[in-house]
């Protein structure tokens, strides 16, 4: 065997140490709505501004104090948040529980891949509108900018397990799918049945599963 080649074994080896021992932060996302621009106007006014509640982890992205109902075939959800900014499209993220309460199909996807997805109705106080498509449960991922990637030797698209630590119920996730981009901070994000499916708590972590 070649020198170089051992040298990149070990090096692939120390990397991959590295990456299972790395304690990732694990996030909760409840149901949300990203709202289009012109969907916004629809039901808040023309040229109407959201007022920021709090700055997310993911820099760039926020909450806005303003909400929205939800409302399908067999049930309604109220005080759903906004966040921001706005998408070209709109898009409903929700869990399998929040589903089932509506009474429409969980559609399990990643974010921003929702055609052919179910629609729903969306009202705030009078006005309402109804979307064809763009309800989703959103498929649970890892952000991540391309250093991290690299120390963790993984890749953009890569599918890879990640243990949920320091919790009275250890979970294995399989499938997870690792996004990266320079504009991401290090964090799992879960939803809300995968995060009481392993009684996540403040002190949680995660770490990549082999």
């Amino acid at each position: 065997m070649e020198i170089d080649e051992i040298v990149e074994i070990i090096k692939r080896q120390i990397l991959e140490e590295c990456g299972q021992k790395q304690k990732i932060r694990v996030e909760a996302s409840g149901r949300h709505i990203h709202l289009s621009k012109e969907d916004a106007e629809k039901l808040f006014g023309v040229g109407y501004e959201f007022q920021i509640l709090k700055e997310l982890s993911q820099p760039g992205q926020y909450a806005c104090k303003e909400r929205v109902r939800l409302i399908g075939p067999k049930g309604i959800i109220e005080g759903v948040i906004i966040l921001g900014p706005c998408r070209n499209k709109t898009q409903v993220e929700l869990s399998v529980t929040d589903t089932r309460i509506l009474g429409i199909e969980p559609v399990l996807r990643e974010s921003g891949d929702a055609d052919k997805t179910p629609g729903i109705y969306i009202s705030n106080l009078d006005k309402m509108i109804k979307i064809d498509s763009g309800v989703i449960v959103a498929k649970n991922h890892i952000h991540m900018t391309e250093k991290d990637a690299e120390k963790l030797n993984l890749k953009d698209r890569q599918l890879v397990k990640v243990k949920i630590l320091n919790t009275l119920r250890p979970v294995i996730f399989e499938d997870v799918i690792v996004r990266v981009n320079n504009n991401f901070d290090l964090s799992v994000h879960l939803d809300y049945d995968e995060a009481n499916a392993c009684l996540l708590n403040k002190d949680s972590y995660g770490e990549i599963y082999e």
